[in-house]
């Protein structure tokens, strides 16, 4: 059983790892889940992956990904049963996901953890980041979703950002003037598919029995 499953080391609150768990759920795919401990690293993610970060995805051939993108693009290249790779939009997608990937994370990083980078006020950190926030409610102003109205990949995987944008504080982000915005995040923290995502694990350990993910398909 072990070696025709594919085997992902995760962390459940890192918005990466979200991205990738989305990926596998909406592609009806089912992987071998190792939650982790980020002080507290397994040896057999280091072997295959010696940067340590999450996700890592190990196929059953023992190819290695260890990109969140690429493991949400993997898996909806496998099957895609809800149609998330609109050939359309594909263009429009990946730029989106670049900048939240290459300009917000930077942001977002510097919003939450203001007090580990004294150049700019939390403030100003928030700010900054809007600047992004604002993009995704012009098109949120015009669609369900954020290039149309079903769900693309660029929803799954810019939405976990967006979150923990929001998190670091609720209120302030919700009296933001981004309506279109708020509602989309607050559909997706109730969509069943991310709780579904969101199910807690305990930490994977040496010995365990396998923990499938999603559970029950």
């Amino acid at each position: 059983m072990t070696s025709s499953l594919h085997r992902l080391y995760s962390f459940r609150r890192c918005p990466y790892a979200m991205r990738a768990r989305l990926g596998i759920v909406f592609a009806d795919l089912q992987v071998e889940l190792r939650e982790i401990i980020l002080k507290n690293k397994p040896p057999q993610m280091l072997t295959i992956s010696p940067k340590g970060t999450v996700p890592v995805l190990q196929l059953s051939d023992g190819t290695v990904i260890e990109e969140s993108r690429e493991i949400m693009m993997w898996a909806l290249t496998q099957q895609d049963p809800q149609g998330l790779l609109d050939t359309e939009v594909i263009n429009q997608a990946n730029a989106l996901i670049s900048q939240n990937d290459n300009e917000f994370k930077y942001w977002l990083d510097r919003y939450k953890y203001a007090d580990r980078h004294p150049d700019m006020t939390q403030t100003e950190y928030r700010q900054q980041g809007e600047v992004f926030l604002q993009v995704l409610e012009e098109l949120l102003a015009k669609n369900t979703y954020l290039l149309g109205e079903s769900i693309t990949f660029v929803d799954i995987g810019i939405m976990p950002f967006v979150r923990q944008f929001a998190h670091v504080d609720r209120e302030v982000f919700y009296n933001l003037p981004y309506p279109n915005l708020q509602r989309w995040l607050q559909e997706w923290l109730a969509h069943p598919i991310f709780l579904r995502v969101m199910t807690k694990y305990p930490p994977w350990q040496e010995g365990d029995e396998i923990v499938l993910f999603p559970a029950g398909t």
